[in-house]
């Protein structure tokens, strides 16, 4: 499911079958279309994935109201205090995937453990429709031969370090001291140290706070002209404008993502004291975030604008007001 592979779409999601192909999310679709060239491509149906994702929460409240939704399909769960007074999380679970593929005739996998890390792991080791489970007396064992991929937080350039310090599995990064890892991989080395020793002390947080809010687009042809990549930024920060003030929601940092041709993709952030709330806020700042890129000599084929530090519109530091020059009044300098 994605774009068409005649245009600059990409896979958003694909099934099992298609996976056998190497094909993935986030792969362009014409390299999919290469790769399995009899493979159905369908237009993704958004208004519907939000409809039956409501349902699916809906089921997952009526067993407890501490539900973390994550994405559309996805939601973590605490049950310890739940409604069925069912002392068996896995039984639960187990109920609770019954009655989604009554109801909504949906597979669904499910992840049990005594933390959010180590539970969300678990729900990826028998999909698409199956049920694993890691007590506490077994997670030391279970992350020492995960492999270091599969560890919440590492992407393939932090996977690509950890292979050059010789840190493969959960094992070997069991064997680095905390000082160590954050002199190499900053803050997050901190969490590194103790998700690797099944310490995750995150709460399930029903209202979990935004951290920002943004939107992006894939560009039609890859281009290095300055003018259009202008005009595409200038629809982008109108976007973002109507969405921060439809929230009424505003934030103190304004990030640019670029994509280039080659697929490597850099951000530039810019943090002010007044919080940014419209387009027209947006639109001053970014000349300067532009110029830290590469744009006009390197090709680009994604352009994003997001907000953070965000901030109540109704409880931020008054502004002020963008008042046009009054014409036709008589009037005299002020000396």
């Amino acid at each position: 499911m994605g774009g068409s592979p005649q245009s600059r779409g990409v896979v958003a999601a694909c099934s099992y079958e298609a996976r056998h192909f190497g094909i993935h999310s986030a792969m362009p679709s014409a390299q999919a279309a290469r790769l399995c060239p009899h493979a159905i491509f369908t237009q993704p149906r958004m208004s519907r994935y939000k409809e039956i994702s409501l349902k699916i929460m809906e089921i997952f409240r009526q067993y407890t109201p501490l539900v973390e939704p994550l994405s559309l399909d996805e939601a973590f769960l605490d049950v310890t205090i739940n409604n069925d007074n069912n002392p068996s999380a896995t039984i639960l679970a187990d109920k609770i995937r019954r009655q989604i593929f009554r109801e909504l005739q949906l597979t669904a996998s499910a992840g049990i453990s005594f933390n959010k890390f180590l539970a969300k792991v678990a729900s990826d080791i028998n999909k698409p429709n199956g049920i694993a489970t890691i007590p506490p007396g077994k997670a030391l064992e279970f992350l020492s031969s995960l492999p270091i991929r599969k560890f919440y937080g590492v992407g393939k350039a932090t996977e690509q370090k950890m292979h050059q310090l010789g840190i493969t599995t959960g094992y070997d990064l069991r064997q680095w001291q905390e000082d160590n890892l954050i002199l190499h991989f900053g803050k997050i080395g901190s969490f590194f140290h103790d998700i690797v020793r099944g310490i995750d002390n995150r709460p399930v947080e029903p209202q979990r706070i935004r951290k920002s809010i943004g939107c992006e687009t894939t560009l039609a042809i890859d281009t290095d002209d300055i003018c259009k990549i202008n005009d595409i930024l200038t629809g982008l920060a109108e976007e973002l404008g109507n969405s921060l003030k439809r929230k009424r929601i505003g934030g103190y940092t304004l990030t640019l993502k670029v994509r280039y041709l080659d697929f490597i993709t850099i951000t530039r952030s810019l943090t002010v004291k007044i919080p940014l709330f419209s387009t027209d806020d947006i639109l001053p700042l970014l000349p300067t975030l532009l110029h830290a890129t590469a744009a006009g000599s390197r090709k680009i084929r994604l352009l994003g604008l997001s907000v953070a530090k965000l901030a109540d519109g109704e409880k931020s530091i008054p502004r002020q007001l963008k008042l046009p020059f009054m014409t036709g009044i008589n009037s005299r300098p002020v000396v």
